[in-house]
């Protein structure tokens, strides 16, 4: 069943059942259920095995009988419970009323409030995860002063984290997406550009980033929304309600806690600029440790360890709220120390659904990693016929579509690049880079559309907005950048002008935003 169209099934599966049901661990456990057993040919004991080494491989591995923690997935875990707890203690210590309060003087508006949010994750550029709650936790007690749904938070934060990361040549993908153009480049015997050099020709060829970024700010200059999305715009905006209440919301504290009415707005700003400054540096620090004396700033930062990072940045940021609860202790009845174990109880408790999300999906996308359903997509491409001007289009479908099935880009990354390049060699090599800015952009859609992505789960995460609320209502928004996207990406192909297709790009995208100007909007009630 490996490498095979039956591979597409555990994915497929997974995605209808996620869009039907909206349960996501069922429909998870679903399609991790279906890969075992195409895994096992149907066998029901070896099915179990697979199913059970599978789950069991996001903790730990052993390897010619050794041992060995997987200490990526523990990291982002921790890391994960340490940001509920600062964002229980931030709540505690009155620094999120505050700064709603201060935020409501400065931010004075719907539309102020999501172009501070974009503008947020444009600067916050070093990695997605990180993006994605750090720009949620600060921007949530102002989005939800100005009625501003979860679900619009979820796809501001998403669509100004990878967009803007996979552009960004100092950053955790900048330098993984060096590295790979760099093996290609050689492979290929192509001298008279480096791989970094490359990289930075490629940033204007990424339309799809354009696209998606253009319609942040589209969506919310204009103050206008569509699909799935206009209907949490409105119910929030009519009843004052960021989220709809009978849905589960990862991230969200499920219990009032008692709030400190001496709060500042120091006691949000603070514990949030120690995670920053402890992540970047835990960031430089293991990147140099692996790269060696002397590496340069991008060796650092091609082999830094993000998830470790993560987990220490978190732990400097709790200890700094902590500082700022033990300064207030003596406000609460109850006592320091009763509320101390209440906020880390429910700073725990709040993150848990995202926990098991993301336990699940980072197993479904092992499996389907050893179904092949990647290469054999990538297969298609690469045994096809087709007019080479096509080939920047056709890859960006295809990674797009590979991204979705398998909830991962940086896995797209790894197995199409190549691909494109050996397609670009071997017919046309002016198209070298365009075929290979094509399949970075394909991957980021496909990684926003995907339920099964860790992505696009951290963002409804930072944002505190339901999962697959935020799935339904940005795959709109993405599908039509993806469309003005692909026009320019033919353009591309078959003019050979990178200018003209970002121009086709982008005007298809000003097209899209005089029909969206032209809708009726909400007002309060």
């Amino acid at each position: 069943m490996e490498n095979t169209i039956f591979s597409l099934l555990p994915p497929f599966l997974a995605i209808v059942m996620v869009v039907l049901t909206r349960r996501v661990l069922l429909s998870l456990g679903v399609g991790i259920l279906s890969a075992a057993l195409l895994l096992a040919n149907f066998n029901v004991g070896q099915t179990l095995s697979i199913t059970w080494g599978a789950l069991a491989g996001n903790v730990y591995t052993v390897t010619d009988g050794a041992f060995e923690w997987s200490m990526w997935n523990l990291y982002i875990i921790f890391f994960l419970l340490i940001l509920g707890i600062i964002t229980a203690f931030i709540t505690i210590s009155g620094g999120s009323r505050a700064f709603g309060e201060w935020a409501v003087t400065r931010v004075k508006s719907r539309t102020g409030a999501q172009v501070m949010a974009a503008l947020l994750g444009i600067l916050i550029f070093i990695d997605d995860y990180f993006n994605a709650l750090a720009v949620g936790q600060v921007s949530r007690p102002i989005t939800d002063r100005h009625r501003i749904s979860r679900a619009k938070l979820a796809y501001i934060i998403d669509s100004t984290s990878a967009p803007v990361c996979v552009v960004a040549p100092v950053s955790s993908w900048g330098a993984y997406i060096i590295g790979l153009i760099g093996t290609i480049l050689a492979a290929h015997q192509v001298a008279d550009v480096t791989a970094f050099s490359a990289f930075l020709q490629m940033i204007p060829m990424n339309y799809y980033v354009w696209a998606a970024l253009g319609m942040v700010f589209v969506v919310a200059l204009l103050n206008r929304d569509f699909g799935a999305m206009k209907k949490h715009e409105d119910h929030a905006i009519q009843t004052g309600e960021v989220v709809f209440t009978d849905r589960e919301i990862p991230g969200e504290l499920k219990e009032d806690l008692p709030v400190s009415d001496r709060g500042t707005v120091g006691g949000l700003v603070w514990p949030i600029v120690a995670l920053i400054i402890g992540t970047v540096t835990a960031m430089v620090v293991t990147g140099y440790q692996a790269a060696g004396a002397g590496a340069g700033i991008m060796a650092i930062f091609e082999n830094t360890d993000v998830a470790k990072s993560l987990f220490w940045g978190g732990l400097i940021g709790f200890v700094v709220s902590l500082i700022s609860f033990a300064r207030q202790g003596s406000v609460f009845p109850e006592g320091a120390g009763s509320v101390f174990k209440k906020g880390v109880f429910e700073g725990i408790k709040s993150m848990l659904p995202a926990v098991y999300i993301l336990f699940l999906a980072w197993t479904i996308v092992a499996l389907i990693g050893e179904l092949g359903t990647g290469t054999y997509l990538a297969g298609l491409v690469e045994q096809s016929n087709m007019n080479i001007g096509f080939l920047p289009a056709i890859l960006f479908i295809v990674a797009g579509i590979m991204a979705f099935s398998t909830g991962t880009s940086w896995g797209s990354f790894g197995i199409l690049l190549p691909i494109a390049g050996e397609i670009a060699a071997a017919t046309d090599i002016s198209l070298l880079l365009p075929a290979l800015a094509a399949v970075l952009a394909g991957a980021v859609f496909g990684d926003h559309c995907s339920p099964i992505s860790d992505t696009t789960i951290l963002s409804s995460t930072g944002a505190g907005s339901n999962h697959i609320d935020h799935v339904m209502t940005q795959i709109p928004y993405a599908a039509v950048s993806a469309v003005c996207a692909t026009a320019g990406y033919l353009v591309l192909g078959f003019t050979g002008s990178t200018l003209f297709g970002l121009l086709v790009t982008l005007l298809l995208l000003g097209v899209a935003a005089i029909l969206l100007k032209r809708q009726k909007t909400s007002s309060p009630a």
